[in-house]
């Protein structure tokens, strides 16, 4: 049976070391025309960080064929919305053969060159691992991730009850969300244990 060739890496895409404050933001799906384009599927519905960026680090896919091995740093000339997809070009890739090459790449970027966050506006990396607690200083647990129900996000926090790990959701709305203080890693809300 015979399979698609492996592809090799564009010229000029380097080795790397990826940064300690990487974070997964997308990957890239597949090749878009025949100039080096390629298809990015973020991982969030508001891609900041991916405009932002103007360097990549690249793992290879988790699943799935393999084109490259390690950490390689992309070098990224435009990334841009169109017809409702994310398309993007970078230096060291000029021709479609060079971007097939890169399929299934999860893409990383430095939290330090995220966008800084409007007050009240908090990035969904930096929620995860905070202690929730209640008005009456009852430790409701620890967020473990946050869940997009459409209209709103919701907190999974983790706890522990009897022994076993248990969760319990808080939607991340003004109503319920009293304080945000990154510094202390705490969110304050107004939520009963028993709820």
């Amino acid at each position: 049976m015979a399979g698609r060739p492996a592809a090799v890496l564009p010229a000029g895409v380097e080795p790397a070391e990826l940064p300690a404050d990487a974070i997964e933001i997308g990957r890239i799906a597949d090749a878009w025309g025949i100039k080096g384009w390629f298809k990015v599927l973020p991982h969030s519905a508001s891609p900041e960080a991916l405009f932002s960026s103007k360097r990549w680090y690249l793992l290879p896919a988790e699943k799935g064929a393999k084109t490259f091995a390690g950490t390689v740093l992309l070098r990224v000339r435009e990334a841009k919305e169109h017809s409702g997809t994310i398309v993007a070009t970078a230096q060291e890739v000029d021709d479609r053969s060079g971007a097939e090459a890169l399929r299934g790449a999860r893409i990383f970027v430095p939290r330090s060159s995220f966008p800084t966050a409007s007050e009240d506006e908090y990035y969904w990396v930096d929620l995860i691992g905070l202690a929730v607690v209640n008005r009456e200083g009852v430790a409701l647990g620890t967020v473990k991730e946050l869940l997009s129900t459409g209209p709103q996000t919701v907190l999974v926090i983790e706890y522990e009850a009897d022994g076993k790990p248990q969760e319990r959701m808080v939607p991340f709305v003004s109503v319920y969300v009293d304080k945000v203080d990154l510094p202390a890693k705490t969110i304050t809300v107004d939520w009963q244990p028993d709820y």
